[in-house]
C-alpha cells in the first residue's frame, strides 16, 4: 500500500470508531440526559423521588381547623358529618402513604380525590350561606365577626383550588413523579428558564398554593399560565367566587361601619 492510499483511509477509520461509541448499545446514558445529546431534561419532565406529602396535609389539616371555628350559622348541617369524613379520608390518604408521593395507585387517587371532593363541598355550603346571610337575612351583623368569617372562606377556597390543581395537573402528583405526562397543564415560569431555575425544579404542593393564592388575591393569572381547558375554566371560577365573597364581605363590614 502507497503512502497516499495509507492517508486516503485513516481518516474514515477514526470516523467509524468514533461513530461506533456514540450509538454503541452498551454505551451509559445518563437518565437526567436528553437521548440526543442536547442537554438536561428537566425535572418536570422524567422520572423523580417525587415530593413530599407534609405540605399538602398541613394544608389540609388547617382547612379542617378553620371550618370547625367557623361559626355554626355558615357550617353545613350536621356539621360533624363532613368533618369526620374528611378526617378518616385524611388518615387513609396518610397511612397509606406517609411520606413522599412517588407511587401511582387507583386507591390512593380515589382517596385523594374524595378528600378533595369533600373539602370543596363543605367549603361551597359555607360561602353559599355566607352569601344568603349577607344578602336576604336582615339582621344586626358585627364586622369583625363578618370579616373573619369571610376571611376564613376566603382562606378555606384558596387552599382547596391549591388542592384541585395539584391533584389534576399532569395526572397528579404520583403521575408527575413517574414523568408519564410531558406536556404540561399550568406553565410555571420556572418551565421557561431552566438555566436560572436548574434542571432540578419541578412543580410542588407550594407552587400549586401560590398559583391559587395568586389567582385569588389578582381574580386572574399573574406568572402561571393555565394552557388546559380545565384549568382556565377552574381559574375563572375561583376568581368569581373570591370576587364575589370579598366584595360581598368588605361592602357589608363598610356599610355597618358607616
Amino acid at each position: 500500500m502507497t503512502d497516499t492510499e495509507h492517508h486516503d483511509h485513516e481518516p474514515h477509520h477514526e470516523h467509524d470508531v468514533h461513530h461506533e461509541h456514540d450509538v454503541h448499545p452498551d454505551h451509559d446514558v445518563h437518565p437526567d440526559h436528553d437521548v440526543t445529546g442536547h442537554g438536561r431534561v428537566p425535572a418536570w419532565r422524567r422520572r423523580t423521588r417525587g415530593e413530599h406529602r407534609w405540605p399538602a396535609a398541613m394544608a389540609v389539616l388547617v382547612t379542617v381547623a378553620t371550618q370547625i371555628a367557623l361559626s355554626p350559622e355558615l357550617a353545613p348541617k350536621p356539621r360533624a358529618l363532613p368533618i369526620v369524613v374528611e378526617l378518616a379520608l385524611f388518615v387513609a390518604v396518610l397511612a397509606a402513604n406517609p411520606t413522599r408521593i412517588n407511587r401511582e395507585s387507583t386507591i390512593l387517587r380515589l382517596l385523594g380525590l374524595s378528600l378533595t371532593v369533600v373539602l370543596s363541598l363543605t367549603t361551597a355550603i359555607s360561602a353559599v350561606l355566607l352569601v344568603y346571610r349577607l344578602v336576604a337575612v336582615h339582621r344586626p351583623l358585627v364586622a369583625s365577626h363578618l370579616l373573619l368569617s369571610g376571611g376564613a372562606i376566603w382562606l378555606t377556597n384558596v387552599i382547596v383550588f391549591a388542592l384541585w390543581y395539584w391533584e389534576t395537573d399532569r395526572g397528579g402528583p404520583a403521575a408527575r413523579a413517574m414523568g408519564h405526562r410531558e406536556h404540561p397543564d399550568f406553565l410555571f415560569p420556572q418551565m421557561t428558564m431552566p438555566e436560572v431555575t436548574g434542571h432540578e425544579w419541578e412543580p410542588a404542593f407550594v407552587d400549586y398554593l401560590y398559583l391559587s393564592f395568586t389567582n385569588s388575591t389578582a381574580f386572574s393569572p399573574t406568572d402561571t399560565m393555565p394552557l388546559a381547558r380545565w384549568a382556565k375554566a377552574a381559574m375563572g371560577l375561583q376568581a368569581t367566587v373570591s370576587l364575589v365573597t370579598v366584595g360581598l364581605v368588605v361592602a357589608r363590614a363598610v356599610n355597618i361601619l358607616g
